[in-house]
């Protein structure tokens, strides 16, 4: 049996713009929420480190009033979703099976992943390796980790977590921002982390990220890569242009990678780009979906 620890419900009430009901699934013993709402082709939000869904409300609100379907998970180890409390639970592997729990359970078709950060190397998986659920990409700020040269920015935030047992959520998110974020989105950040033993899962991603190519996960997200070589089905490339993790050439390397992304889009925007430009995504998201729906017709 999995030890885990769940956050108080009263934690998440109040949240600005984020009054959807949360949805659950039982996977592995554990309670994983996710947020599902509107209806049309599915649209699956994948967040990374240390986000959850509410991190997506924009990009939703803006899904579900083009007539999308939303469906945006948290991670376990982050939002409503159950939080292990042993480092060593939280792998890639894990992870990525989470995430195909829910996309199996709501038997998700024809849908679209919108990855960003952790959510890039987990949401990607998903889609090639369920190619008959997935006909869409975009890909927000991230990349894969294969085990070669990662950004400097990215090593000093790995060399920050290390020294950060208690990680300061709120710190990390207003850090990556360009603009100012009032108080209730910052404490929205927050919310699922009362204390320490709630941030276990936040603490492990940035240290399992493949360094080696013999590390756990690298040879992974290489067949993954490999994959996208040959993904010629609609992707949007859509990038903040001020991110020291995931710059703009990071973006420009996937254009020129995968067959069915066409252009690169930026909007200016930190690492967080859902969350310092949201209104702006959601719109480009749409406009994507939108003019790419004939060709999956």
């Amino acid at each position: 049996m999995t030890a885990f620890v769940r956050t108080p419900d009263e934690r998440f009430s109040d949240l600005p713009d984020f009054a959807w009901e949360p949805s659950y699934t039982e996977w592995e013993g554990l309670r994983l929420h996710y947020i599902d709402v509107g209806e049309g082709k599915p649209v699956v939000l994948f967040h990374g480190e240390p986000t959850w869904s509410f991190l997506y409300r924009h990009v939703i609100k803006a899904l579900v009033e083009a007539g999308y379907r939303a469906v945006a998970p948290d991670l376990p180890g982050f939002g409503r979703s159950d939080k292990p409390t042993d480092p060593d639970f939280y792998t890639y592997e894990m992870h990525t099976s989470a995430a195909t729990h829910i996309i199996t359970t709501l038997d998700l078709i024809d849908a679209t992943a919108v990855v960003q950060d952790w959510g890039g190397p987990i949401g990607l998986r998903c889609a090639v390796e369920m190619p008959e659920r997935f006909s869409r990409l975009s890909i927000l700020n991230t990349g894969l980790f294969t085990g070669g040269r990662v950004s400097k920015g990215f090593l000093a935030w790995r060399a920050f977590v290390e020294r950060s047992a208690d990680l300061p959520i709120e710190r990390v998110m207003r850090g990556a921002a360009i603009r100012d974020w009032p108080e209730s989105v910052a404490a929205g950040y927050e919310a699922p982390f009362p204390d320490a033993s709630h941030k276990v899962g936040a603490h492990r991603f940035p240290l399992i990220v493949p360094l080696e190519e013999t590390d756990p996960g690298a040879a992974e997200m290489l067949r993954v890569r490999s994959e996208l070589d040959g993904w010629d089905r609609p992707t949007q490339v859509l990038f903040g242009t001020s991110d020291p993790i995931f710059p703009v050439r990071v973006g420009e390397n996937w254009v020129e990678r995968v067959p069915g992304a066409d252009r690169l889009e930026t909007v200016d925007a930190g690492h967080f780009l859902q969350e310092d430009a949201g209104a702006e995504v959601g719109a480009a998201l749409v406009a994507f979906l939108d003019r790419t729906s004939s060709a999956l017709e």
